[in-house]
């Protein structure tokens, strides 16, 4: 596919479409590459936008991921404030939703998730926010500062990383969660109440176990989230994080194999041979877990997929496989996640949660499956090996502090 006739076509101009238009030139691909993107801006990161760029210590320059001027020096077709509303399979030809048509040879699928919207009454008022794009960020920075009440609805890490930047903001901090704990979905219970304790030391208050129901507004914009006990908890402005929703409508309608997002293969191939599918839109096997099907929300697992596909088109080695990975950022707490705790039989706390320095092991016998480490690089780096090698450890080491990681793992 190295030659000049190929056109791949990429619907989404994220962290994953991005990355791919780039390596694609970089493997040496040199057919046509058009890299379409429903925000007016290129491609850039969007994990800063829930911690540097609330805070303002980062502005649009500072997350993009190339330089405006690198898409036309490598000769990438960038079409902002377009997404791709239909696919032909048999003519080959996606519809933007200006009304135009593209012909591709190759077609990636880029488009990503959105934020799950809940369906309430009040949820179109002004201040009833979500936290996905640049312009999310900025329209929540406007809101957020001293002497301003926030509402966050939910307690996974986007809605703690939020929590958290409302703080350095100076903004009063409601976490309203549907579960017993924060983290439910995704973390173990150390790690939930860990959590927890440090925000409510940096002045968060949080209600478990609590079911929203509503805003509640005045002259247009947001006074108050309401709770199913009638009670209406104040603030200026809410923001929803309750998780996110592949944007695979256009996958379903083309009739390509969709599950929880948009099926592939190692290759980040589609049911159909001249599709591909990377980042958050797509359920994927999962090397490291015998092939097992998940869809990781991640930068690192878009990455990898953004390989995986451009080596796939330009007939280069299959990448070796990755174990996966996450973090998250929240006052000084650096969470780093290696792994998934599929299979798990038994869970083993490495050092003192109360010193702020620790890592839960998930393992299954002997066998590290996953690991949360917060401020222990050591513990990520070699539990990220231990899970990639399959290597047996022994617990009592892992147990002990004292002993370091590198003895562990030999």
């Amino acid at each position: 596919m190295g030659d000049a006739a190929g056109h791949v076509v990429i619907l989404g101009a994220g962290h994953a479409g991005g990355t791919a238009a780039a390596l694609l030139r970089q493997y040496g691909y040199e057919g046509h590459i058009t890299l379409v993107g429903e925000e007016p801006i290129p491609p850039y990161q969007r994990p800063p936008l829930s911690k540097a760029w609330l805070k303002g210590e980062a502005n649009a320059d500072d997350l993009t991921l190339k330089p405006v001027e690198f898409y036309a020096e490598s000769k990438i077709d960038f079409r902002p404030n377009l997404k791709g509303v239909q696919i032909d399979r048999k003519d080959r030809r996606v519809t933007l939703s200006d009304g135009s048509v593209i012909t591709y040879d190759t077609l990636i699928l880029a488009t990503g998730a959105r934020p799950i919207a809940l369906p309430l009454p009040g949820a179109d008022l002004e201040g009833v926010l979500f936290l996905r794009t640049a312009a999310d960020a900025e329209a929540l920075k406007a809101q957020v500062g001293p002497g301003k009440r926030l509402a966050v609805v939910g307690g996974g890490y986007i809605g703690l990383e939020v929590a958290a930047s409302g703080r350095a903001l100076g903004a009063e901090v409601v976490v309203l969660e549907r579960e017993n704990r924060l983290l439910a979905r995704v973390a173990c219970e150390a790690l939930s109440d860990f959590f927890k304790g440090y925000h409510e030391t940096k002045g968060v208050a949080f209600e478990l176990g609590c079911s929203v129901t509503g805003f509640v507004g005045d002259a247009g914009h947001i006074t108050g989230v309401l709770l199913e006990s009638g009670r209406i908890v104040p603030c200026d402005a809410a923001v929803v994080g309750v998780g996110v929703r592949p944007n695979d409508e256009i996958a379903r309608e083309a009739r390509l194999e969709v599950g929880r997002g948009v099926i592939v293969d190692l290759d980040a191939r589609t049911s159909d041979p001249a599709i591909f599918a990377i980042g958050d839109v797509t359920e994927r096997p999962m090397a490291h877990y015998d092939n097992r099907m998940f869809r990781p929300e991640s930068v690192p697992s878009a990455l990898e997929q953004s390989k995986q596909a451009a080596a796939a088109i330009c007939g280069r080695p299959r990448p070796a496989p990755e174990v996966p990975w996450n973090w998250s950022d929240q006052y000084d707490l650096k969470l780093q996640i290696a792994g998934l705790p599929f299979d798990a039989d038994d869970l083993l706390i490495r050092g003192d949660p109360s010193t702020g320095r620790f890592a839960v092991f998930h393992l299954k016998g002997d066998i590290v499956q996953s690991v949360e480490s917060i401020n222990s690089p050591p513990e990520f780096m070699m539990g990220k090996q231990l899970i990639g090698s399959k290597k047996p450890v022994s617990r009592a080491k892992l147990a002990d502090p004292t002993i370091s990681m590198k003895e562990v793992a030999v």
